[in-house]
C-alpha cells in the first residue's frame, strides 16, 4: 500500500492532498500542529475511504522536528512511499520591521524542514527503486518579493532545490515534483495578514480542491514542475519579469503586497 506523509495536513491544500491520496487507495501519515483537527480528519478519511491513517502532532517551526518526525514514523512501523511537503506560511511586512523570530520560524518551516525530510527519506526511496516527492512551492519562487522578502526567498530556495534533486535522481525510480500555484483559497492569506493586499484580495484565490488534484496528478506522472492557479497578471509578470527594468519590477511586486 502506498503511504503518503503530508505536512500541514489539516488546512487548505494539505487536507485536499490527504483526500486525494486516500481517494487513490493510499494510506496516510498526517502531520499538523492541532491534534483535534488531525483526529477529526483521520476519522473522516477512515470512514469514507477505509484507509489507514497515522497522525502526528508537531510544530514544525521548532528545532529538530523533521528528525523527530521520521523517528516517530519508524517507531510506529510505517514506511513512507510518498512525501508531500505542504506545510508553510507567509507574512506581510518590511524585512526590517518584521519580528526576527517570525522570519526564522518561516525559514525553518518553509525551507529547512522540507530539506531535512528529503535528506532522511529520499535515500530509502532510492534504495527501494520507487518513490514520489511533491514540494508545494508558489509562483512567488519566480520573483524577489519586497514586503514578503523572506517568504519569496524560501520558496525560491525550495523550487531550485527540488528541480536540482529531481535531475540528480533521474533513472532512480524516484521523482521530485515542484508545485507552483498562484493565490489559493486556503487560509494562507488570513494567517499571513495578507487579505488587505491586492494580490490576496478576498475572492481572488483558486479552488484548493482543483489545485491539489492538479498537483497530485503531476506528481503521479513524475512531472518536474507544474504551474496552476496562476491568474493573468501573474502570468504576465512571470513572463516579462526577466526583461523589465529591475527597479520597476520590484516596485510593482512591492505594490501588489502593500496593504490597501
Amino acid at each position: 500500500m502506498n503511504v503518503a506523509l503530508i505536512t500541514g495536513a489539516t488546512g487548505g491544500l494539505g487536507r485536499n492532498f490527504a483526500t486525494e491520496h486516500a481517494r487513490h487507495g493510499g494510506d496516510l501519515i498526517l502531520v499538523a500542529r492541532h491534534q483535534e483537527r488531525l483526529l477529526q480528519l483521520k476519522a473522516e478519511l477512515k470512514a469514507r475511504y477505509h484507509c489507514r491513517v497515522l497522525t502526528i502532532t508537531a510544530d514544525l517551526a521548532q528545532p529538530n522536528r523533521a528528525a523527530q518526525l521520521v523517528a516517530a514514523i519508524e517507531r510506529a512501523g510505517w514506511r513512507v512511499d510518498t512525501l508531500i511537503n505542504n506545510a508553510g506560511f507567509g507574512g506581510q511586512g518590511a524585512f526590517l520591521t518584521r519580528p526576527a523570530a517570525a522570519d526564522l520560524a518561516m525559514l525553518q518551516v518553509n525551507a529547512a524542514v522540507p530539506t531535512e525530510l528529503m535528506k532522511l527519506l529520499l535515500p530509502k526511496m532510492v534504495a527501494r527503486g520507487r518513490g514520489r516527492v511533491l514540494n508545494v512551492v508558489s509562483i512567488a519562487a519566480c520573483f524577489p518579493g519586497p514586503n514578503q522578502a523572506e517568504y519569496f526567498a524560501t520558496k525560491a530556495y525550495l523550487a531550485s532545490l527540488s528541480t536540482a534533486i529531481g535531475a540528480e535522481l533521474a533513472g532512480s525510480g524516484v521523482t521530485v515534483t515542484t508545485l507552483l500555484p498562484g493565490p489559493v483559497e486556503t487560509g494562507f492569506s488570513q494567517a499571513g495578514d495578507l487579505t488587505k493586499t491586492w494580490l490576496f484580495r478576498p475572492g481572488s484565490g483558486a479552488d484548493p480542491v482543483k489545485v491539489a488534484r492538479q498537483g497530485y496528478a503531476a506528481m503521479l506522472a513524475g512531472k518536474p514542475t507544474v504551474f496552476t492557479a496562476v491568474n493573468s497578471p501573474l502570468k504576465l509578470a512571470a513572463k516579462t519579469y526577466p526583461w523589465l527594468p529591475h527597479r520597476l519590477a520590484l516596485r510593482v511586486i512591492a505594490a501588489l503586497q502593500e496593504k490597501r
